[in-house]
């Protein structure tokens, strides 16, 4: 079960529930299965995106229900294709975590995460979460809290 995610939650000492669950290959959203499975609520279970800037690799992460706005992160942004995130990541598209990447890329966190003690994150794989404090997860990643989400 050890996934580069969990060593490195491990490794910094901090406090993380591990939460996993029967993955629906089918699913249309993995986040959503995710806190359906878990009976957790939605604006708790952040995925994870990877966005390019100008060919830069910027990581996003934001509730599951949300929209990432592009415009949040600059004015040539786009998702990165999925080939150049999961070399960059070293995690498969749906199990991307923000934690143990391959890559440390810069990290931005939606501000509204900081309204929880905890939040549910990829713990490296399809079907596994890893539960953390959102300030744990911006120590552990050098990241910062931006709006994120697209307000329309």
């Amino acid at each position: 079960m050890g996934t580069p995610a969990i060593a490195a939650a491990t490794e910094a000492g901090i406090v993380f529930t591990l939460h996993q669950y029967a993955h629906d290959p089918e699913a249309p959203s993995y986040g959503l299965e995710a806190a359906e499975k878990l009976g957790v609520d939605p604006a708790r279970v952040f995925k994870t995106l990877v966005a390019s800037l100008d060919g830069a690799l910027t990581v996003a992460v934001l509730p599951v229900e949300a929209q990432l706005d592009l415009r949040s992160l600059g004015k040539r942004a786009a998702l990165a294709r999925r080939r150049d995130a999961e070399r960059a990541t070293g995690y498969v598209a749906g199990g991307i975590s923000p934690l143990g990447q391959r890559r440390r890329l810069p990290l931005l966190l939606d501000e509204s995460a900081l309204e929880h003690a905890t939040v549910l994150v990829s713990g490296g794989r399809r079907g596994l979460e890893i539960e953390l404090s959102p300030g744990d997860l911006l120590r552990l990643t050098g990241g910062h809290t931006a709006a994120l989400a697209s307000r329309t």
